[in-house]
């Protein structure tokens, strides 16, 4: 039964798969910054003349961004040394690196939380980085039960909650050449980050909440309140602070 079952996930999987996993896959941000969009355009005059770490930089997009805008130091972390070299290449001027000991004003993290494999270790890496009077900027989506939470595994809406890790993972080590047995073994990983784990993450934390935005999927506002929002949540974002 249990071999019946995969095989028709693998099935039902390949049949409406619209894009293989590991792929490129376009999103909004393209072409456009990723900070003005999720923030406006006063998102400089904020970071204008301070020490900022992006604490998950990849590529270095946003890095990049905030220097040529007048942040006075730019840090850029991210575990991943090919990703890190990578980032090198583009900008030689700012420094990546795998850790740090600087500290800083702003710390920035964008669309990370859900990638994080030890979340609580992250906060409290953030709290020892940040200076006395420094705050964390925190803006990530979708979370884990939005249509598309699964990432590349939502082939449609909601696929990675209605199918089991075990039919995901098969279905995902047919397209890779580096297979895993779990959502966290991936490069960029997932932890299944929902509103409430986010919450009682931070709570557990040294770090508290200075403000708290919980944004609905536009077309779904309308449905959108402490029943649904786990469903319809598109983006959380907060600031940090020292308890």
């Amino acid at each position: 039964m249990g071999f019946l079952l995969g095989t028709l996930a693998n099935a039902i999987l390949n049949r409406y798969c619209w894009a293989k996993p590991g792929s490129a896959i376009p999103t909004v941000y393209d072409g456009k910054s990723k900070l003005e969009m999720l923030f406006g355009t006063s998102v400089w005059e904020e970071f204008a003349g301070k020490t900022v770490i992006d604490f998950g930089c990849e590529f270095g997009n946003e890095c990049r961004e905030l220097q040529a805008h007048g942040a006075k130091r730019v840090i850029g972390l991210d575990i991943r040394p090919h990703i890190l070299e990578i980032a090198r290449q583009r900008s030689n001027e700012i420094e990546y690196a795998e850790t740090t000991t600087e500290k800083a004003d702003v710390i920035l993290s964008l669309d990370s939380f859900e990638h994080y494999t030890d979340p609580a270790a992250v906060l409290k890496t953030m709290h020892e980085l940040l200076a006395p009077n420094g705050y964390v900027v925190v803006s990530f989506g979708p979370i884990w039960k939005h249509p598309h939470g699964g990432h590349g595994f939502s082939v449609f809406p909601w696929a990675h909650l209605l199918f089991s890790e075990a039919a995901l993972i098969r279905w995902r080590n047919q397209f890779s050449t580096k297979p895993i047995s779990r959502f966290n073994e991936m490069d960029e990983g997932l932890n299944g980050m929902t509103i409430k784990k986010f919450i009682r993450f931070v709570e557990s934390s040294p770090l508290k909440f200075k403000t708290l935005t919980i944004k609905p999927i536009r077309k779904a506002r309308w449905l959108h309140n402490r029943l649904t929002r786990e469903f319809l949540t598109s983006v959380i974002q907060c600031r940090l602070e020292h308890r």
